[in-house]
């Protein structure tokens, strides 16, 4: 398959890009800065560009000839510098929403290609109807035990207004929720995967690696399950 990947250089990002690789897909891989992030990594079916994921036509120019398009934006570049993130995230937390309507709109063009977007689990009900973030004491409680500032609770409700975004359309999107707990680490290929509600650990905790990550995503790439529909995974 052509699989089209926003955000390729980031934490998620860059492993789906390795994931697909060593599947056999060829991968279109779109970053801020696509001359040093090929100059970093070159490897055989793996193609750099630039896309201004706030763009539709931008967006638009690259679909022809994707499979699918897996969208791993975030406003800074986590894999390099987590701050700046944080601080981009917290300084505008509508831009996940325009992003969502940016990649709708260019998909009106190309209504047969799929779309992935990685977004966050605060949007996951922790009980029936119960979302995490909606509520400021549930939420500031998980960002207190993740050790991120109660400021990024806006850019949580970011991610929730993207997939709401997402959930008034009719396109061939799918919206990934990783586990709240989730950072470089293995490749196991073990984990469980859920909808709408959190996949918790023995231990009750929501977790997972970045790498086992890239393989759900991928799994869902070449086997959809989840189309028009949210997916979350963990141990």
């Amino acid at each position: 398959m052509r699989i089209g990947v926003i955000g390729a250089s980031g934490t998620i990002g860059s492993r789906v890009v390795t994931e697909a690789v060593g599947r056999g897909h060829h991968v279109e891989a779109y970053s801020r800065d696509p001359e040093r992030a090929a100059g970093a990594e070159r490897r055989q079916n793996v193609t750099w560009a630039g896309v201004d994921a706030l763009d539709p036509a931008s967006i638009a120019a690259v679909l022809p000839g994707l499979d699918v398009l897996i969208s791993a934006f975030q406003p800074g570049n986590a894999a390099q510098d987590m701050a700046d993130t944080l601080r981009r995230s917290i300084a505008d937390p509508t831009v996940y929403a325009t992003v969502a309507r940016a990649l709708l709109k260019a998909l009106e063009s190309h209504p047969r290609t799929r779309l992935v977007v990685i977004g966050g689990a605060g949007s996951l009900e922790v009980a029936p109807g119960v979302v995490r973030a909606d509520s400021d004491e549930l939420l500031h409680a998980t960002l207190d035990e993740v050790g991120l500032p109660r400021e990024y609770a806006a850019a949580v409700r970011g991610h929730r207004d993207a997939l709401n975004v997402l959930r008034t359309s009719n396109r061939l999107w799918t919206y990934f929720s990783p586990a709240e707990d989730i950072a470089p680490g293995e490749r196991t290929g073990r984990f469980r995967v859920g909808g709408d509600q959190p996949v918790l650990d023995a231990e009750g905790r929501s977790r997972v690696s970045a790498e086992d990550a890239a393989v759900a995503l991928i799994d869902e790439v070449e086997l959809p399950r989840f189309v028009q529909r949210r997916f979350t995974i963990g141990y």
